[in-house]
């Protein structure tokens, strides 16, 4: 509903200079006539708001368009997208932490990473500290800010209020980093940060759901073109949802037979390690499960794609095969039979994910 409230100045200076930054970060190399037609703002609040953010050294000048008339060449200005940097720390891996230092595209400049620590929240935030470090000094410019994608439940203020993973229960993940390193922080869900990713840089569509299978196994939704968290901060958890009825195998939540227990990495790589005669069964059995747990979910929000992320020698043909077949099985005949299942061309996702969750809360860039 439209809010009845009367929106002050600063309010719409501040939706104005998003908007600027908003269609020069996608348009790319314009003049400042162009950016007043392709915002509807004018000409004189164009010339300010630029001349700001020339000031700030967050867009510059990059040379003036061929002539094709009389008059004065245009000067065509851009986002300065390598005049400052991100650094993005990824925790979803089942054996390390990776990071990178990045430029406004989500380009990596350079990249660290450390081991796992183990299970113990003081570990995981120590090593997760350390790695942040380390990339802040590597990096030569100025840091627009730090982005975090992690496991786990995570509101909106960058507080992990669960991940068992990474023994995390109400850790204030964002406070307590940006109180460290005195920069701006933003926290969120791997696979939130990876859904965003895909949606900024992979041309996505608008309704659809990215499933992470790593250590754990996340989901993503972006519907109508904008991304869902839910009232828990917890739309997309489907790790922890139960598939079958048959038992199956003890999930670190405590329960049997979580999606995340049949699905994460280390499972089904012992398990093919273990018997390499039965690969196809096992990831057959793991594909059709995922569709078990997303079949509802599909039904409900008329998603019309489905991405996944995680290892390429798992998430194969065959995974993706059975996936699809139980998904058709499983949902309204003729209703869903375009839908794609299929692997994200993305790489580095929860990181550029995390470049994503920074330059919107900065720059107000999506």
């Amino acid at each position: 509903m439209r809010s009845r409230a009367k929106l002050l100045p600063e309010y719409a200076r501040a939706h104005n200079r998003s908007l600027v930054l908003q269609t020069l970060y996608h348009a790319g190399e314009v003049s400042r006539a162009d950016l007043a037609r392709e915002t509807g703002l004018t000409r004189v609040t164009i010339s300010d708001l630029v001349s700001e953010l020339i000031a700030d050294e967050i867009v510059r000048e990059v040379g003036t368009r061929e002539a094709s008339g009389p008059g004065k060449p245009a000067t065509l200005i851009d986002v300065d997208r390598a005049g400052h940097h991100i650094i993005g720390i990824d925790m979803s891996g089942s054996t390390r932490f990776e990071g990178a230092v990045m430029n406004l595209d989500g380009d990596v400049v350079t990249r660290d990473a450390i081991e796992r620590p183990p299970e113990d929240g003081d570990a995981t935030f120590a090593g997760m500290l350390e790695l942040a470090r380390r990339l802040i000094a590597a990096s030569d410019k100025p840091i627009l800010g730090v982005g975090i994608g992690t496991q786990g439940v995570v509101s909106t203020d960058g507080v992990v209020l669960s991940s068992p993973n990474l023994g995390w229960q109400g850790m204030p993940l964002r406070a307590r980093t940006r109180e460290e390193l005195d920069l701006p922080v933003i926290v969120g869900n791997d696979a939130n940060a990876a859904v965003l990713a895909e949606y900024t840089f992979g041309g996505a569509r608008s309704d659809f759901m990215l499933i992470k299978v790593d250590r754990g196994v996340g989901a993503g939704l972006i519907t109508g073109g904008q991304p869902l968290t839910g009232s828990r901060f917890a739309a997309g958890e489907i790790g922890h949802v139960v598939v079958g009825t048959d038992g199956g195998p003890r999930c670190v939540c405590g329960r049997d037979g979580c999606l995340e227990a049949w699905l994460n990495v280390v499972r089904l790589s012992g398990a093919i390690e273990a018997s390499p005669a039965t690969r196809d069964e096992i990831l057959r059995d793991a594909g059709a499960r995922m569709a078990i747990g997303i079949a509802p979910i599909v039904a409900a929000l008329d998603l019309s794609d489905i991405v996944l992320s995680g290892p390429a020698d798992l998430l194969d043909e065959v995974f993706i095969g059975a996936a699809v077949d139980t998904l058709h099985a499983r949902t309204l005949d003729g209703v869903f039979d375009d839908i794609t299942i299929h692997r994200t061309t993305q790489p580095d996702i929860v990181l550029r994910g995390a470049a994503v969750m920074v330059l919107a809360a900065q720059l107000g860039i999506s």
